[in-house]
């Protein structure tokens, strides 16, 4: 059987575990695009969100035969994306003080409407800690429960971080006087 973006989950998943090449590059086209912004996301670097990617899809084909389907294969590629994604920027030393003011931080032109650009600029000058709680929490849907698993931090912690960012996000935001 040709192994096309029409084909259902089990299908891929069925084709992938038997190493079938259009299976897994089936796959890979099916998630890559949402999977690279997730990765873009938390890392707020283009080049690290390809390299979160390609180890992330790594892992994925891997460990394909302990997907459980305890939730969609989608959820469960985000969550190895969003695992590389922390683990590629502890590695790379990326991680900033909560209190440390990112240098690239530049005030918004509001000249101009505020849009999902600004919006996202204004996310990505966010510190680490602050950006990747946000994005987990705001943008992905996770639980604070979740992110505090997934960080190896507590509940408050990620409560704290959510809740400064949100603060940095209406100074950053906030119209000028």
């Amino acid at each position: 059987m040709p192994y096309t973006i029409s084909m259902t989950e089990a299908d891929l998943i069925q084709g992938c575990l038997e190493q079938n090449r259009l299976a897994q590059k089936t796959l890979y086209e099916r998630y890559k695009n949402a999977m690279y912004t997730v990765a873009y996301r938390v890392t707020g670097d283009f080049e690290l969100a390809e390299d979160v990617l390609q180890d992330a899809f790594i892992k994925v084909f891997r460990h394909l035969s302990g997907f459980r389907q305890e939730s969609t294969l989608g959820a469960w590629i985000k969550t190895i994306v969003v695992r590389t994604a922390l683990s590629k920027i502890k590695k790379e030393h990326y991680t900033a003080s909560l209190d440390q003011v990112p240098p690239d931080i530049t005030s918004i032109n509001w000249s101009h409407r505020l849009d999902a650009e600004y919006l996202e600029k204004a996310i990505m000058g966010l510190p680490t800690g602050y950006r990747t709680v946000f994005i987990l929490i705001e943008v992905e849907g996770y639980s604070h429960q979740e992110v505090a698993d997934l960080l190896g931090i507590t509940v408050g912690t990620s409560k704290s971080q959510l809740f400064y960012a949100k603060k940095r996000l209406r100074e950053t935001l906030g119209k000028p006087e």
